[in-house]
């Protein structure tokens, strides 16, 4: 039996390899691509998503733990989705909700994440107070939120400061605003079946026209994040506090445990 797990075991750890090896390989790739067009803003890009890459080996080596297969395998599928088809092949764009689905896995990846280094320090000798699985639950999912958060504070930094979108803004045809209330500001103006929005520079010169609509700048985007952040966080924490209680074993799956050679 001891036989047949450890070959288990090795055939997960090729699966995650094989994936590792294929989008870096896919990554250079794209790389040498972007380089040949001149478009080095991608290129560093590419190169981001390379030491992204490194992270997990690097964790699991620093601090002596075990990165389940299919978790390690989820996070360089989410990096490559992120940088490398997100950003340069615009999927962002071509596909409505390929953010959405990378912020619902992100919310699920770090409730993981969290719940495994409470889990560790729970189970640890060392430490005299147990935890209940209720509060290791509440602690993964107050990690994971603050992560996502942490993350809309950078992509609203990117923006501001460095004049991207990396908010994604969208067309509305329907705003409420008490900006449009002279006379009574506690009372919104609302505007229905906008078409068009006409922006004027200082000279009145130059005009942007935004057909279809009025142009959000990232405050529906970021709320959207932040929404299926929680529904990922609340989904694994949920499967985590009955992992505990109950000893439901699907979360092992992508749960980070602490070397047997080494304790805390």
């Amino acid at each position: 039996m001891k036989k047949i797990k450890k070959n288990k075991k090795k055939k997960k750890l090729t699966a995650a390899i094989i994936v590792y090896i294929v989008l870096r390989i896919l990554v250079v790739v794209c790389m040498v691509a972007q380089s040949m067009r001149g478009n080095w803003h991608n290129v560093f890009l590419c190169i981001i998503t390379l030491l992204l890459f490194t992270l997990p080996g690097m964790v699991s080596k620093k601090l002596n733990i075990a990165l389940p297969s299919v978790l390690e395998i989820m996070v360089y599928l989410f990096i490559f989705s992120a940088e490398i088809l997100g950003e340069i092949q615009n999927f962002y764009n071509i596909f409505i909700h390929w953010d959405t689905v990378l912020h619902t896995f992100n919310g699920f990846i770090c409730a993981a994440i969290g719940f495994s280094l409470i889990d560790i320090l729970n189970r640890a000798d060392r430490f005299h107070i147990t935890m209940t699985p209720i509060f290791v639950a509440l602690v993964s999912f107050c990690f994971s939120m603050t992560i996502g958060v942490l993350w809309e504070f950078g992509e609203f930094a990117f923006d501001r400061f460095l004049l991207r979108d990396t908010q994604k803004d969208r067309i509305l045809t329907t705003i409420s605003s008490v900006k449009l209330n002279k006379d009574a500001a506690h009372n919104p103006v609302v505007v229905k079946d906008i078409n068009k929005t006409e922006i004027y520079s200082n000279n009145n010169t130059t005009i942007t026209t935004i057909e279809g609509g009025y142009i959000d700048i990232g405050l529906i985007d970021t709320m959207k994040d932040l929404f299926v952040n929680f529904i990922g966080a609340v989904v694994f924490s949920t499967m985590g506090y009955f992992y505990i209680k109950d000893d439901y074993k699907f979360p092992t799956k992508f749960i980070p445990s602490l070397n047997q050679s080494k304790e805390l």
